[in-house]
Formats: C-alpha cells, structure tokens, sequence
C-alpha cells in the first residue's frame, strides 16, 4: 500500500503597525528566530479563525484577517515534512499584556523592513521575508476565495 502524502498545513499573521511587522522570536531547537505568529491549522476551525487563534497565543494581540496575501509551499533541507502556508494581513487589535503565550515564544517584536532585513540569518524559514515582501508589494486576494463547508 502506498502512503499518502500529506503537507503540514499552517496559517501566518503578516501585522503592520507604523511601518513596523509583528514578529516572534521563538525558539526553534536549540536557536532563537524569528516568524510571524504563525502555527498549525487543527481541525475544525477554519484558516481564518486559526490565524487569529495562533496570533493571540503566540503575541498577546487580536487579529482579524482581512485579505490572503499568498500560499506558500516549503520543503526545509533535510526534511520530510513539507509545509503549505496559507499568510494573511489584517488588522491587529490590542494586546493583552496579561494573557501566557506560547512555552517556546521569548519575546514579541514590531520590527521595520530594515530591522527584518538586518536579521535575516535568524528568520525561521524563507517565507518570513517572502510573506511580508509580498505584502509590501501589494498582494491581496479577497477572503471569498476561502469556502469552508
């Protein structure tokens, strides 16, 4: 019998903030990187509620998906696992200081395309820079695309 092929289906939050990108620094191993609040869909909940879901525990801040800013596929070196990321702007809300985040997250940074680009060495993976590039550039793609049954 062959074994089916299954992607890691994940949800990405590209926040901006005068000027300034929502970004984590996680660890990641033994590394510290950094990513967009960014996690695993589960199931039953839909990308759009997954994506607020992961931002909230990963920074603390609401957010509400406005527009798909692209589908990303990435296979990291050396892996099995190929990852499938669906990256979303919209609008951050507030933060709440008081609420626990995510075990694995160090700190929440607003960071500008300088600062992002300063640090590319400690970006999780390509798609960090790529996410918000494209954001920069303008990609939107109205959330009626997404159906949910």
């Amino acid at each position: 019998m062959t074994e089916v092929w299954r992607p890691s289906v994940t949800v990405a939050a590209i926040a901006e903030r005068d000027g300034k990108f929502l970004l984590i620094e996680e660890r990641d191993n033994d590394a510290l990187v950094l990513n967009q609040p960014a996690g695993h869909w589960e199931q039953g909940e839909t990308l759009l509620a997954a994506c607020a879901r992961e931002t909230r525990e990963e920074s603390g801040y609401d957010f509400m998906p406005t527009a798909l800013v692209g589908i990303y596929r990435w296979l990291p070196p050396g892996s099995t696992t190929t990852y499938l990321r669906f990256a979303f702007c919209g609008q951050i809300g507030d933060r709440d200081a008081r609420r626990e985040l995510d075990p694995d997250i160090v700190a929440v940074n607003w960071m500008s395309m300088e600062q992002l680009l300063q640090a590319r060495t400690r970006h999780r993976s390509p798609l960090v820079l790529r996410c918000v590039e494209d954001y920069l550039g303008g990609r939107r793609v109205p959330l009626e695309v997404l159906t949910h049954f």
